[in-house]
């Protein structure tokens, strides 16, 4: 029997990863309500999406301001994706809609109609989906669709539609709300958020295996550097039964290129301390190893708060060598 954890009953310990507290200098005016998801481009500068009134908001690696678009074009920012020529793709989950940019914010192309979303489960793109991997070799594009739909869907560099696969269901292959994908060495990793699991597929949808002993896997980035290894965004409980039980979610877990568990970072309990995440919903990583992470805490906690109230929706958090 196979595990993706280093033994029965062993906690993986953190690898050696720190918060980096007040990183992402606004500007006077500006807020994040809550970032949705995060990416960092090949010059380690750190794309920012968020639910406010300037959406896509970018910052050197030191996190100093460096612009911001977007303004009034999304109905709601999901995820963002920066690609092999670091490019920009948006994903307005309630708008149904996926486009490309440059890195200044000039849209170069959008797949299917947005706004017109699909007849929900009939496994046409798209109706909300979560999240596009690229494929650095092809530039073949993949979306995971997502709230509204149990699919992946592959398109090629000029965005026509190739294939799609996947049904609603917990079986090999199957999807209960895929919610994000990396494309690497010809392998498709999505993240199988309400079956707890990574499913592995080749570039047609074939499947390829799993990792388990993953809770609620939201966000999934590949480190591109020396490591090699990947991180995974794990939410934390949606039931008031088990929300005082520790160690399910509210955390960021750390695998080998094997799907072994290298280490997890988190605090065994969510919450709004340093090295505390309240709801994990996109990751990114740098080329110094530094890992970022898109804290979907209004919708989960903030809102709910009387008065609302804006949580703390975005970390770094820095790895520190022995």
């Amino acid at each position: 029997m196979s595990l993706n954890r280093p033994g029965f009953g062993v906690k993986p310990k953190n690898p050696g990863y720190a918060p980096v507290e007040g990183w992402g200098k606004l500007p006077s005016g500006y807020r994040y309500q809550e970032v949705s998801d995060v990416a960092v481009d090949s010059h380690d500068n750190v794309y920012v999406f968020c639910r406010a009134e300037h959406p896509l908001i970018v910052f050197d690696r030191e996190g100093n301001f460096l612009r911001s678009w977007g303004d009034g074009c999304f109905t709601r920012a999901h995820s963002v994706t920066v690609g092999p020529e670091d490019e920009i793709w948006l994903v307005d989950d309630a708008g149904h809609a996926i486009r490309k940019y440059t890195p200044e914010g000039k849209e170069l192309m959008h797949l299917a109609t947005p706004g017109q979303p699909a007849e929900r489960q009939s496994g046409r793109p798209f109706h909300q989906p979560t999240k596009v991997g690229v494929c650095p070799r092809t530039g073949n594009i993949f979306v995971t669709d997502g709230y509204g739909n149990s699919r992946v869907h592959k398109f090629d560099p000029a965005g026509r539609h190739l294939l799609s696969w996947g049904e609603p269901g917990t079986d090999a292959g199957c999807f209960n709300i895929p919610h994000s994908a990396v494309v690497e060495d010809d392998v498709v990793y999505v993240a199988d958020r309400e079956n707890h699991r990574v499913q592995l597929f080749d570039g047609e949808g074939r499947y390829r295996g799993q990792w388990n002993n993953l809770h609620r896997p939201n966000g999934l980035v590949r480190d591109r550097g020396y490591e090699r290894w990947f991180f995974v965004a794990e939410a934390g409980t949606g039931l008031t039964i088990n929300t005082t039980v520790p160690n399910i979610g509210c955390r960021v877990s750390i695998l080998g290129a094997d799907g072994t568990i290298v280490g997890r970072v988190g605090e065994p309990f969510g919450g709004e301390g340093p090295g505390q995440f309240i709801a994990p919903h996109g990751i990114a990583v740098d080329s110094h190893g530094d890992f970022y992470v898109a804290d979907v805490s209004f919708s989960v906690k903030g809102r709910h708060e009387t008065p609302p109230r804006e949580i703390r929706s975005l970390h770094k958090v820095a790895r520190h060598m022995a």
